[in-house]
């Protein structure tokens, strides 16, 4: 056996393959029917708004998890408040590998409440 034989060969990955890259269209789908199925017929309450918020984060990390993402680590953010007729403006920023982290988000309205749900992907190198 020559030395070139012998050495093993580098297997650390540092990009996702094409078919595990997170996928925003994808992942808004989720977003949209956790948000759909939680929120739906509901009113306001403050007090309990909390627990709603928690749930569907819940709820929407574990799909993201059962999806296959591997190496992705995940940050949902949801966002729960009346309905008032003023307007909200949300913001965020990231500083993160464009090729290989995203986001999605969603927005849903009735006439008591609006909710915001944005989950972020981020590769684990």
């Amino acid at each position: 056996m020559t030395e070139e034989e012998v050495q093993p060969s580098n297997t650390y990955i540092i990009r996702p393959n094409f078919q595990h890259k997170f996928r925003p269209v994808l992942v808004k789908e989720v977003i949209h029917h956790a948000l759909l199925e939680h929120l739906t017929e509901k009113e306001y309450n403050g007090e309990e708004a909390t627990e709603w918020a928690k749930t569907i984060s819940d709820e929407i990390k574990t799909k993201l998890k059962d999806m296959g993402y591997d190496r992705y680590k995940f940050v949902v953010q949801v966002v729960i408040g009346e309905q008032r007729g003023e307007g909200v403006k949300m913001g965020c920023r990231c500083f993160w590998d464009s090729d290989t982290d995203n986001y999605a988000q969603d927005i849903f309205m009735n006439d008591s409440l609006f909710c915001v749900a944005a989950a972020f992907g981020a590769f684990y190198y």
